[in-house]
């Protein structure tokens, strides 16, 4: 193995998921890297296991039959069974990540949310679909958690997709370093970039953190001529107001008809992660059901519209 080889197997990104066919983040059929760790707390994240860069263990509740097998095995003394004969998950014990409960338990009831990868080792996971990328102008997306996060891991793996003719995009919040994310960006074909609300007090309450940074990462890429699409996650009386989108639209006004400017995605609220949050331990942030209609969608998507934005709304 020469030294770039050995750079590659040596350095390792802290990952939830991979998943190869998908359809939605970025062009073509795409296979998703999803990164551990991310600065938001958004209260709609339908991937909490990508909160925290730590392991942590998944519980479903309803496929435990009880046999205790996994008490014994854990070093970490995290799983317990009470008087009633319930297992409890201790969340708050740290998981080390060796997995001798997930392959003690016979029922699929428990899972470990991490794996630390290498880079060599997610490259060839990667190029395994090289000919789907070929037909459909496809490649890889780094998503998570967030990317950003592990500036690092994500470069290295940036880099070697691009060194060997693979497309790359990244999924971000955009909430990092101007540094980081110009120098992810020289290697990234596409950003999929997270307007989450234009406000920045309402972004505050609904992420944890404030938008400035995150605003003026994505001007810098839209100045330098970076290839960007613009990801808006839509929830009903939250960041959908006509004044909310009004605001998106004059923000982006300036590079509307700029080649490197891609366009708007309306992402509607959806339940997918819901059960996640009890597998983790963790109460679900939002109360009751801010899903938009298709007539609610349809709205929004006029609105912008009528600027003569590009934009399409993303059904999963």
């Amino acid at each position: 193995m020469n030294n770039n080889g050995t750079k590659m197997a040596e350095r390792k990104a802290f990952i939830f998921n991979k998943q190869k066919y998908n359809m939605y983040d970025g062009p073509g059929v795409r296979t998703m890297v999803f990164f551990k760790g991310c600065p938001l707390r958004c209260k709609w994240c339908a991937n909490p296991e990508g909160l925290l860069r730590k392991y942590q263990i998944m519980f479903t509740a309803a496929n435990c039959v009880g046999c205790r097998a996994c008490v014994p095995v854990c070093p970490q003394g995290i799983h317990s069974f009470n008087e009633s004969g319930e297992h409890i998950v201790n969340h708050d014990i740290d998981c080390i990540g060796c997995g001798e409960c997930v392959k003690a338990c016979y029922y699929a009831a428990l899972k470990v949310a991490g794996e630390q990868e290498t880079i060599e080792n997610l490259f060839d996971y990667v190029e395994e679909d090289r000919a789907f990328y070929d037909q459909s102008g496809g490649g890889v997306t780094l998503g998570g958690g967030e990317a950003t996060a592990q500036p690092e891991a994500a470069l290295s793996l940036l880099q070697v997709c691009k060194r060997e003719g693979i497309n790359t995009a990244i999924e971000t919040c955009g909430y990092a370093q101007k540094e980081t994310i110009m120098k992810l960006a020289e290697f990234v074909d596409l950003f999929l970039f997270d307007i989450k609300n234009i406000n920045s007090e309402k972004h505050q309450e609904l992420t944890g953190v404030r938008n400035e940074v995150i605003l003026e990462n994505l001007k810098e890429l839209l100045e330098h001529r970076y290839n960007v699409k613009i990801r808006m996650p839509m929830l009903k009386g939250l960041n959908d107001s006509k004044e909310e989108i009004q605001g998106v639209i004059e923000f982006l006004m300036p590079y509307k008809d700029a080649k490197n400017f891609k366009g708007i995605d309306l992402l509607p609220y959806h339940k997918l992660g819901v059960n996640k949050y009890n597998q983790l331990g963790m109460e679900y942030p939002i109360q009751g059901d801010p899903s938009l209609s298709e007539e609610d969608l349809d709205r929004i998507e006029g609105w912008i519209k009528e600027y003569d934005f590009p934009v399409a709304v993303i059904r999963h």
